[in-house]
């Protein structure tokens, strides 16, 4: 999930927005964790499984 669709339950308001000291804190934290932490396993082992696939196609064109 990204920052720009939670809400502040302190302040009321966007995260991304961050009006307040919590806003700006959250906003902070889901920055640094980075991109592939909301994703879940299944999504993950999709992914894997995909570019495997991609990786098997371009060595199988390459033979």
């Amino acid at each position: 999930m990204t920052y720009d669709r939670l809400v502040c339950a302190n302040c009321a308001a966007p995260i991304s927005e961050g009006r307040c000291r919590v806003c700006r804190a959250s906003r902070e934290r889901m920055q640094e964790e980075g991109p592939f932490v909301g994703l879940n396993p299944a999504m993950l082992i999709a992914l894997m499984v995909i570019l495997v696939a991609a990786l098997a196609l371009l060595a199988h064109q390459a033979v």
